[in-house]
């Protein structure tokens, strides 16, 4: 069903339009926690892996455009159409892909459950900036990491931005939430990495990483890095060797070196 759409006031496309993230999460109706995926590639992906959708918004073009098969594929559920402007008003600029998708949230696998066949899982410590979680995500799925795992006072990697910046990762590579991520994998039998600079850091490329059979990498926040008592709890401290007097790397960007050269 086609519903034009005049103006983001409209109460029907509230989750596009006035809901917070925090909202989506809780629930815009009683038990049905949701989130919005952002362009046609990213939409198939959520789909492919079995997402529901609860409805679309894009730019009329796009019903018979880049939409089409996605409308094609989910023939029973509204699809709203509003201008390239009004699109660049709910979101805060202009759509390049103009196609929106609330869709529901799924209930999450147990730690136990990624960690059952895995060798290499991430755990993302405090990091709250979502383009950093949306690129970890990336590079995670890119190479070779089998899960991941955040604590608890992480960004939600199905925000809206998050999920853009993943490609749509997130619903490609299995992840759920800890209280206490690096106690919990220790109980899975997994040795962990703290990437940290500290006195007693080994470098990255270090044989006896590499050996290990059953390796969590934890990453930290951007400023603060990881808390002391983490770092202290973790069978290793790594460093990423540099040149030129850096000390560190981007999060998102130090986890491709590290999933790279211990996948």
């Amino acid at each position: 069903m086609i519903i034009p759409v005049c103006s983001i006031s409209d109460p029907a496309v509230a989750p596009y339009t006035s809901l917070t993230e925090a909202q989506l999460r809780a629930g815009y109706e009683a038990g049905e926690s949701i989130f919005i995926a952002e362009s046609p590639k990213v939409i198939r992906t959520a789909l492919d892996a079995g997402y529901s959708p609860l409805s679309l918004m894009c730019e009329r073009k796009h019903i018979e455009g880049d939409a089409a098969d996605i409308i094609a594929r989910c023939p029973d559920i509204p699809v709203y159409t509003a201008s390239r402007e009004l699109l660049a008003g709910i979101t805060g600029y202009k759509l390049t892909r103009g196609v929106l998708c609330a869709m529901r949230r799924r209930k999450l696998p147990t730690v136990a459950e990624i960690c059952r066949n895995a060798r290499r899982i991430a755990v993302i410590h405090g990091v709250t900036d979502t383009t950093n979680i949306g690129a970890i995500f990336r590079s995670a799925a890119a190479l070779g990491i089998d899960g991941i795992i955040l604590s608890n006072d992480s960004c939600d990697p199905l925000n809206r931005r998050a999920i853009r910046v993943s490609m749509g990762t997130v619903f490609q590579i299995p992840w759920t939430w800890s209280p206490d991520p690096v106690a919990r994998l220790k109980s899975e039998g997994f040795k962990s990495i703290a990437m940290a600079l500290t006195d007693e850091s080994i470098p990255l490329d270090s044989p006896e990483l590499a050996d290990e059979p059953r390796l969590a990498i934890i990453l930290g926040t951007e400023g603060d890095g990881l808390p002391c008592r983490v770092i202290a709890d973790c069978d290793f401290t790594v460093r990423i060797p540099m040149a030129h007097g850096v000390d560190s790397l981007n999060v998102a960007a130090a986890s491709a070196v590290a999933f790279w050269q211990l996948r």
